[in-house]
């Protein structure tokens, strides 16, 4: 089924916050069937509860949450999953110092396993053949981190209690199809996500494209950017990017077999996947396809779309089954893809057009580990409804303040966000990427074939504006991450102010190399 980015925001404003905030922290244990009668909250009570968050906050944490929400969301997740962020008692500083933290020195693994065993000591209550080996779903090397199915609501408590714990959350619970006819008609009107990207036979010399040599299509929005000027310095050579997000479709060759073609030549292409389950990097999907592509795709002789950095190399990472991160397994593979990021010293840039509403303690682990390690991160700041995009600002992880987040414009000359587009004070850049006279979106490359694709909202301005970093990284390949960032925020259309929707503007590659 396609997904869609927070397609259902609009749901939960039909619902106002019907909490049950008193006692609900003083479980005992009691049966789950006592405590499902007295205390567990709906999806409905438990998504207006993240939405009243959103709403004052502008962003959601679990750890805000009471116990009873917090067990009453992993019940309602497809797969029970638990992220317990653990430490050792005398450790107060772990996410600036996590990637340096060794989880095998003695202290830690001392750690892990008392958190093992206040789990195993619960569950078995429940589950009274439960040994302590069969508690960690997915093995964690990195960070400190164990990943566990619950179903004993007392350990959740027992866990939120000790000062072993940094965090306890539901992995998969994310607020989805409650109204399921709402669910529908929003999804049919929604044009971001899985699906459609197949090659667009009414696009338009002059209007979508203009033709370059050897033979390609250079997008209508570049010219924004001054994104065909920077190319005469530099092409992105010698600069690593990776993209997280759905994989490559194996059937593009321009991203497989061809990726070194007419102009573009000597660089590397990778393919990897983290998502737990998944055999190979194939991207099913579509969005990984055309987000790699608009990042780093070929200066061809085939006719096709080219990318902003088409002689940058690309390590393509799948990490989930679609735009939002909303399964466990999916919070694993992004998690394990910005930790793979942060150690290739060959990787400098990393893209994610992909998210989700609440916060993910994980996640932020895995990107202060990348952050950590000197990486320029861009993620998307969200896309949905025209409806739904006016309620809720950004979406994690592009609130995070160790990433740079990126929303969409039109081409006015006073900014705007696109029509299904998020805006917010954590946005830094903003890349033109709908036309106001027919709504067009820029170029991607399709599924197969070499007749291009379109691709609209956050996504394609955050893919965009890993590529305009790298352009610029390559002319300055010995400067560090935040000397880059520094030349993208200087040379940007609204510098020195910062606009409370729109950060510093527009991105300029050329100015931003030349400075």
């Amino acid at each position: 089924m396609k997904k869609t980015l927070f397609a259902l925001l609009s749901g939960a404003l039909l619902f106002t916050a019907c909490t049950k905030t008193e006692n609900t922290d003083q479980l005992n244990s009691a049966s789950v069937s006592d405590a499902q009668q007295s205390q567990l909250q709906t999806p409905q009570q438990i998504n207006a509860i993240i939405y009243q968050s959103l709403n004052n906050k502008g962003s959601f944490n679990w750890s805000d949450a009471s116990t009873i929400t917090v067990y009453s969301a992993v019940l309602q997740s497809q797969d029970h999953m638990v992220s317990i962020g653990y430490k050792p008692i005398d450790e107060t500083d772990v996410d600036n110092r996590i990637a340096q933290i060794n989880i095998h020195d003695k202290k830690w693994t001392d750690a892990k396993a008392q958190v093992i065993q206040l789990i195993l000591q619960e569950e078995k209550a429940m589950h009274p053949q439960l040994k302590a080996s069969d508690i960690e779903v997915w093995k964690e090397n990195k960070l400190p981190v164990i990943d566990v199915k619950i179903d004993n609501p007392n350990t959740i408590k027992v866990l939120r209690s000790s000062g072993l714990i940094r965090y306890v959350e539901p992995m998969g619970y994310e607020p989805e199809d409650y109204d399921q006819e709402m669910y529908n008609q929003l999804e049919a009107d929604l044009g971001a996500g899985c699906g459609g990207y197949v090659g667009n036979t009414n696009l338009k010399v002059g209007t979508d494209y203009t033709n370059i040599t050897p033979n390609a299509k250079q997008s209508w929005n570049y010219t924004y950017h001054n994104i065909p000027q920077a190319w005469n310095t530099s092409t992105g050579a010698g600069i690593k990017i990776m993209v997280i997000d759905t994989g490559v479709s194996p059937d593009q060759n321009n991203m497989n077999s061809d990726f070194n073609q007419g102009l573009s030549s000597g660089r590397t292409l990778q393919k990897i996947f983290t998502l737990p389950g998944a055999t190979s990097a194939d991207d099913v999907c579509g969005h990984g396809t055309a987000m790699s592509s608009t990042a780093t795709a070929p200066r061809c002789t085939d006719g096709n779309s080219v990318g902003v950095a088409y002689n940058s190399n690309l390590l393509i990472c799948k990490a989930v089954n679609d735009v939002i991160i909303d399964n466990g397994d999916e919070v694993k593979g992004v998690s394990d893809a910005y930790t793979d990021a942060g150690d290739d010293t060959s990787v400098r840039i990393i893209s994610l057009s992909i998210g989700r509403l609440t916060n993910s303690s994980q996640i932020k682990d895995a990107i202060n580990y990348a952050y950590n390690k000197g990486k320029l991160m861009f993620c998307a700041a969200g896309t949905s409804t025209d409806f739904t995009s006016k309620f809720v600002g950004v979406i994690f992880p592009a609130t995070l303040p160790q990433v740079e987040a990126v929303t969409g414009v039109k081409n006015g000359n006073t900014l705007a966000a696109c029509g299904d587009c998020h805006k917010g004070k954590q946005v830094e850049f903003v890349i033109v990427m709908e036309r106001t006279s027919d709504k067009g979106t820029p170029l991607c490359n399709a599924m197969s074939g070499d007749v291009p694709s379109t691709v609209g909202g956050s996504s394609v301005a955050t893919s965009s504006s890993a590529g305009i970093a790298a352009l610029v990284w390559s002319a300055h390949p010995t400067e560090t991450r935040d000397q880059i960032l520094n030349r993208l925020i200087t040379t940007a259309s609204s510098y020195p102010n910062k606009n409370k929707n729109f950060g510093y503007g527009k991105l300029n590659a050329l100015a931003a190399i030349t400075q």
